[in-house]
């Protein structure tokens, strides 16, 4: 291991930047136009400092004592169960909202239309973004027998990443957001993720290029393909112009059906590669793992990954069917979306098949059921979205809850699942536990969780198909059978029964801290101190 002890140049070159950035920040704080702006900027500047303070004392020496660098792995794990709980509350929150509109408390703070995008934030970019981070870290490693590159840089990838979080967050419960679907932070937070995931790059292609395994893992194509097409896709749908340098508003570069057009392009790929790419980087590398299995087909593995690139990043313009966008660019979003169906379970069968030979685990293994459940999910949600990609379908689920319910089965069984099943495998992984503190209680979280996720999707797929029909519903003198309000006293019951499958979810999930807890505190020490198996089995082909 390098000694790193001593100032090294990507020190000196770290701190010279967080200098020059503390500095432009507390000037821009002091300049500030309104106040959000001016609390976001002196946030950044005392994080900066912190990280000045941090280099200079020594914070971020090496004191790992194995060949790979987990500390850094450990508190993005750490990361992803705190920002996971939150999220996961503010989702069942403003679930109850819209079934109780009065929990708003009548504060704009708490009001539905600013906490839905703290909600899907913070599940998809504190939580998902947390995870992928730390996953990817981990398998980089394994899987090139390398260290990651730098003493320094991967702590600035997780704090810089986690303080982008909470800038967002204030943006949000503040009401200064951009209003674009899952791009909402303003351009000064929209820049400086930029400088953050741009050094995320960085850390996990430096890793790659130094590595001693000749091979590069398909797992690893995942997530580069996942890391490189999220810059793209962000830095095109956020290009804005700032009304001012020291005030948080701007204007987006694009406007009408072009900016529509955009948003979509960026916002189905952040669901193409976010949190589809990234998290089937997660199924190669720990559904084998766990299993004790090589992937079923190698072959096929790469077939999925290069279909799924280039058909992914076409399907965009299903969301804006029946709008101002030409028909012609509407017709493609579906014929690409109806392609996706065969490369996205073409990797389901890839996955599940893994298990060839050993599928009494699922009777005594939760974790290994618990992934297994998560492809279940991919290939059922991958199904499912180029169907409601056809015209003749979208035309009666568009701007409902069924769309609701498929966004939910995705994330909920696909993401949360295969996540959860990579928390249960890493957390003994990385502390020397020879495994997590109770199956008991992941067999349990297991189960709490699946019913939860049903009564959700079960729910908006009830309630979502019902709203289509009664929006189109004409009496015989030809005008509409139902008022709008009719409608949403229609939905009433569906919203509360939905309500309660996201608490069963949260109740899952702090069932897994409590246990991830307890693994680290009191778990069995492993009794085998060597490495794990460096790569995943590969099928010999």
């Amino acid at each position: 291991m390098e000694n790193t002890s001593t100032m090294t140049l990507e020190k000196m070159i770290m701190s010279l930047f967080l200098v020059v950035a503390t500095l432009l920040t507390a000037y821009a704080g002091l300049n500030a136009l309104d106040n959000i702006f001016g609390v976001s900027m002196f946030i950044m500047a005392t994080a900066f400092a912190l990280g000045v303070a941090a280099i200079v004392t020594g914070k971020f020496e090496d004191t790992d004592t194995e060949y790979y660098n987990y500390s850094v792995v450990k508190a993005g794990v750490i990361a992803s169960v705190i920002w996971g709980i939150v999220g996961f509350t503010a989702g069942d929150y403003i679930a109850w909202e819209l079934a109780f509109p009065a929990l708003n408390l009548d504060l704009q703070w708490t009001s539905f239309g600013r906490l839905r995008p703290l909600h899907t934030s913070a599940v998809i970019f504190a939580f998902g973004g947390n995870v992928l981070i730390s996953t990817s870290f981990y398998v980089v490693q394994r899987t090139s027998r390398a260290r990651l590159i730098g003493s320094v840089t991967p702590w600035f990838v997780f704090w810089g990443y986690n303080l982008f979080i909470v800038l967002a967050a204030l943006g949000y419960v503040f009401g200064v957001t951009q209003s674009k679907e899952y791009a909402e932070p303003e351009w000064y937070v929209d820049i400086w993720l930029t400088i953050v995931w741009v050094m995320y790059l960085v850390v996990f292609l430096g890793t790659l290029m130094k590595r001693k395994e000749p091979h590069i893992y398909v797992a690893n194509w995942f997530y580069l393909a996942f890391i490189i097409t999220v810059a793209m896709l962000h830095i095109v749908n956020n290009a804005a112009v700032p009304v001012s340098f020291f005030g948080s508003k701007s204007y987006i570069a694009w406007s009408g059906v072009q900016d529509a057009m955009i948003q979509w392009w960026y916002g189905h790929n952040a669901v193409g590669f976010f949190l589809t790419a990234g998290f089937l980087a997660i199924m190669y590398y720990f559904v084998p793992k766990r299993a004790g299995r090589p992937v079923y087909s190698y072959r096929l593995s790469i077939i999925h990954f290069w279909s799924v690139i280039f058909i992914y990043i076409w399907a965009g313009p299903h969301h804006l069917h029946y709008t101002a966008l030409p028909d012609w660019t509407q017709t493609l979003g579906m014929a690409f979306s109806i392609m996706l169906w065969m490369p996205s379970w073409g990797g389901m069968i890839n996955g599940l098949m893994t298990l060839s030979g050993a599928w009494d685990k699922l009777r005594t293994d939760p974790v290994i059921r618990m992934l297994v459940v998560s492809v279940a999910f991919y290939g059922m949600s991958t199904f499912e979205g180029p169907l409601m990609a056809i015209k003749a379908v979208n035309s009666l689920s568009h701007y409902t809850d069924w769309t609701i319910g498929h966004v939910h089965s995705g994330a909920l069984g696909w993401n949360g699942f295969v996540s959860f099943g990579a928390l249960y495998c890493m957390v003994p992984w990385l502390w020397g536990k020879k495994e997590v503190y109770s199956l008991a209680l992941v067999s349990m979280h297991f189960w709490i969780a699946t019913i939860g996720i049903l009564l959700y999707i079960t729910s908006m797929w009830v309630s979502g198909i019902m709203q289509g029909l009664m929006w189109r519903a004409y009496d015989n003198l030809g005008f509409l059978e139902y008022s709008f309000i009719e409608t949403v006293e229609a939905m009433h019951p569906f919203y509360v029964i939905r309500a309660i499958g996201g608490l069963m979810f949260l109740i899952g999930a702090l069932i897994m801290a409590y246990n991830l807890w307890m693994t680290v505190k009191v778990g069995e020490e492993a009794t085998e101190t060597s490495m794990q198996p460096a790569i995943a089995p590969v099928a010999a082909e």
